[in-house]
């Protein structure tokens, strides 16, 4: 029997690889459109270390290119946690479909990635143009695809239900409890 921690590890995982395939699909965007990369995670970064009293170090240049470094591993972070929390919902019996997991998923990583960005006043998604929904939406629909799927393929009773699949030769069984 799994574990709490069981479940958020592999929400975790599901939500790095979830992060892995938001990136990319961000990355693809930018290529098909010809649009640089945003300024926002950077820009979040500065204005946390102007809320905090604090500043990031170094000259111009490398306060900027650490304050990008650190706006990227934000990212990543939001999308580990999420994931996390996506495997203590797990945990907890929910959300029990995958169109349901699908949806918490993107949610939860559009509202971890925006939130912050909104709430120092980086953005604010009420003036977005479609085309800037659509550049967020959809990576982050991507995300939670990408995580659903990787939390069904590393739940363990699922796993073997599809090994009972292959070897009854694609019968439907449900496993024994």
């Amino acid at each position: 029997m799994a574990t709490f921690f069981d479940h958020l590890a592999r929400g975790a995982l599901a939500g790095a690889a979830g992060t892995t395939a938001l990136n990319a699909t961000t990355y693809l965007d930018m290529v098909a459109r010809g649009r640089p990369g945003s300024s926002t995670p950077e820009k979040t970064v500065e204005r946390t270390a102007d809320s905090l009293g604090t500043s990031i170090p170094g000259d111009s240049e490398a306060r900027q290119a650490r304050a990008s470094a650190l706006g990227a591993l934000l990212g990543i972070v939001a999308g580990v946690g999420t994931g996390a929390a996506l495997g203590a919902m797990r945990a907890a019996g929910r959300p029990r479909s995958p169109v349901t997991t699908v949806l918490a998923a993107s949610a939860l990583a559009t509202v971890a990635g925006n939130a912050p960005m909104s709430a120092l006043g980086v953005t604010d998604p009420r003036r977005w143009a479609p085309a800037d929904w659509a550049a967020d939406l959809v990576p982050h629909l991507v995300y939670g695809v990408v995580a659903q799927v990787t939390l069904d393929r590393l739940d363990p009773s699922k796993r073997r239900v599809r090994l009972l699949r292959r070897v009854r030769g694609g019968r439907s069984i449900r496993p024994r409890r």
